[in-house]
Order: structure tokens, then sequence, then C-alpha cells
């Protein structure tokens, strides 16, 4: 039961962070194909637009990212109720 726990948590994780992460890895991508074209090697030129990037994705995934959690939770607090009950 706590190896199906930890799997859903794992799962969840990964599912809630991967458009953040592929929208900073794509954002990333474009900034470094316009550096190498342009042979500007300013490093805030990479943090500032993935930073904006990635807060502009969080806020637009806030409900579904909210939504994804509390199903999580709630599973997790009937699984430990099962489990006390059981």
């Amino acid at each position: 039961m706590i190896i199906k726990l930890l799997r859903e948590a794992l799962m969840t994780l990964m599912i809630v962070s991967a458009p953040l992460l592929g929208v900073g890895m794509l954002v990333g991508l474009v900034i470094s194909i316009f550096q190498t074209t342009t042979s500007i090697q300013e490093q805030t030129l990479t943090f500032v637009p993935k930073i904006v990037a990635i807060f502009v994705t969080f806020i637009l995934l806030a409900a579904w990212i909210i939504h994804t959690m509390v199903n999580y939770t709630k599973n997790l607090f009937l699984m430990i109720s099962k489990i006390g009950a059981g």
C-alpha cells in the first residue's frame, strides 16, 4: 500500500510539473538559438524570459494544477482511512 502511495505521489508530481518544465525547456532552446545566431552571450537574456514564461504558464494552469492536487489529496485521505479502518 505504501508503494502505491509513493507511486501515485511521483506520478502526480510529474504530471503537474511537466508543462512548466516543458515551457522552460522550449523557451531556453529558442533563446539559445537566438544567442547562437546573433553571437550575444548575455546571461540575463536566458534567465529572465524563462522565469517570465514559467510564471505565465503557472498562472494559466493554476486551476488545473490545484484541481489535480486536490484530487490526489482526496484519494490520499481515502486510502489513509481505509488503512486505519482495515
